[in-house]
């Protein structure tokens, strides 16, 4: 227990650097600016794959799952009609996504104490990179759901059942289910994208039997906050619909993103952490991830 707290305290410690505030709140802006174009671009895929109904059904389960009801409901509402992928959501989409990814290189560096970032043009293939692997997983994420939906409609469809009641029942199990398969598929899915990201976008080659259980713990924490989430979130979306009016979903997606990253940024700074606790006092942790 003791051992627990002195490795919390050193995680608060690291938050409350002011560079880790600004490396987050990065981030978050863009993923404030990148949330959009990615939500037209994998609802575009899912109609062209699966039909309007159960493509807007996966993602309005997705929305419903990832945010509060007042963003999920206003997300929802704003979905986009057309059918088409537009070009310009996917420029927007790698432009953005590609503000995400640089700071965030910039602040994993840091944490292994890997002391040169990547040139720019290399930052920005390696960041399309994990912006293409991202970008399927979630999809596949969405296919799943969206498979798991139809199988559910074909095989408990309430059409031809006898009471309303009891079609209401079977709605309601169907219902159940689908937010399972989502889970089953989403949660791993999210273990896999923090995995790439802590494997992959440092400049140097990081430790897999360090940056996996950081994976794993930092994905089944922010499921568990999801939770936390829907508890607490109502009454302060109150007031942030008191303090900024029509900005207060741009204002919950930065708050909400910044979150995430600092979270993400906790998991890494732990396996570095662990990381040097493993080592020989006399190796160095080199940029090309050898020990000299």
């Amino acid at each position: 227990m003791r051992r627990l707290a002195a490795g919390l305290a050193q995680t608060f410690r690291y938050w409350m650097q002011t560079e880790v505030h600004v490396y987050a709140f990065s981030v978050a802006a863009n993923v404030l600016l990148s949330f959009f174009p990615f939500l037209i671009v994998m609802l575009s895929f899912s109609r062209r794959v699966f039909g309007e109904q159960t493509a807007v059904e996966a993602i309005d389960l997705a929305l419903r799952d990832f945010f509060p009801d007042a963003l999920g409901q206003f997300l929802h509402r704003n979905l986009p009609q057309t059918g088409s992928v537009a070009a310009v959501s996917i420029v927007l989409l790698l432009f953005t996504a590609n503000g995400i990814f640089e700071p965030l290189e910039v602040a994993l560096n840091r944490i292994w104490g890997i002391s040169r970032n990547r040139s720019f043009f290399r930052n920005q293939i390696v960041s399309l990179g994990l912006i293409f692997s991202c970008g399927a997983l979630s999809l596949l994420s969405l296919m799943l759901t969206a498979l798991g939906q139809q199988s559910l409609r074909a095989g408990l469809s309430p059409d031809g059942l006898g009471s309303s009641g009891f079609r209401a029942l079977i709605g309601g199990s169907t219902a159940v289910a689908s937010m399972l398969f989502f889970k089953l598929a989403a949660v791993p899915l999210a273990v896999l994208v923090l995995f790439l990201i802590y494997r992959y976008l440092p400049n140097g080659r990081t430790p897999l039997n360090r940056v996996l259980p950081a994976a794993i713990f930092v994905g089944l924490l922010m499921e568990l906050l999801k939770y936390l989430n829907a508890l607490v979130w109502p009454s302060f979306q109150r007031k942030l619909a008191n303090e900024y009016g029509v900005f207060q979903y741009s204002v919950t997606l930065i708050l909400l993103g910044f979150l995430a990253s600092m979270l993400v940024l906790a998991g890494a700074e732990w396996a570095a952490r662990g990381h040097r606790l493993d080592r020989i006092p006399d190796q160095v942790f080199t940029k090309e991830g050898g020990h000299a």
